[in-house]
């Protein structure tokens, strides 16, 4: 979104669950999975998720908000977007959304379902404040890690080191990562993502880049995985 779409930093903006079953390629997860949903942000996949009966934690910053404040954080951001969105959309494919009225729909369906849960879900501990790349979790405290529109989309944001410690950090607290997507906010595969693998590798992980059935930015359409070899 070179020139057209700029934000300076994460921004919060929620999915839903069908969406991150097609970022994730989560269809054949079988239920009951410990599933750590990292920078999770207005997302409604955890609320989702969980009544389907996966144990699912998100964690991010923003669960230190209030509810309120999670709120004004959204209209704060929304314009930027909107405005992003109309000014670049030609670097968008829009079979799934159809313009971007729908699409902002979609997102703040999925935002609303969240914070109707978040202090429900606060309570219970299904939000948790916490940042990469320092996670308050033990080793394999859960058994497969997401991290959706975070770790390569902000690459001008965020360093190397930062992404190589936020990525072995989620590798520690879960045996299998999938992170989605591969591409930075100029619609570049991130510049970090060949010496993140070359450094998983060297560790004896197994790495894939595994293609989805999700595409918005155009050529997104990829995810990471990575496994024990």
């Amino acid at each position: 979104m070179a020139g057209d779409f700029k934000l300076d930093t994460a921004v919060p903006w929620g999915r839903n669950r069908a969406e991150y079953t097609a970022f994730f390629d989560l269809a054949g997860v079988p239920p009951h999975r410990r599933i750590l949903d990292c920078a999770g942000g207005p997302s409604s996949f955890t609320v989702e998720a969980s009544r389907l009966g996966h144990l699912v934690v998100a964690a991010d910053p923003l669960y230190g908000l209030s509810k309120d404040d999670i709120k004004a954080r959204i209209e704060e951001s929304r314009e930027a977007i909107a405005a992003g969105l109309r000014s670049a959309g030609h670097r968008f494919v829009w079979d799934a959304y159809g313009t971007p009225e729908n699409l902002e729909a979609t997102r703040f369906s999925a935002m609303k379902h969240f914070l109707e849960d978040y202090e429900e879900g606060l309570a219970e501990g299904r939000y948790l404040e916490a940042a990469l790349p320092d996670l308050p979790f033990e080793d394999e405290a859960f058994d497969l890690a997401l991290s959706s529109h975070f770790l390569f989309l902000y690459s001008a944001q965020f360093d190397l080191d930062f992404h190589l410690a936020s990525v072995l950090e989620l590798c520690r607290v879960a045996p299998e990562v999938r992170i989605f997507p591969l591409l930075d906010m100029e619609g570049e595969r991130s510049r970090h993502l060949p010496p993140v693998i070359d450094h998983l590798q060297g560790r004896g992980l197994a790495t894939e880049i595994r293609k989805v059935d999700y595409e918005f930015q155009k050529g997104g359409n990829e995810m990471l995985l990575i496994r024990p070899v």
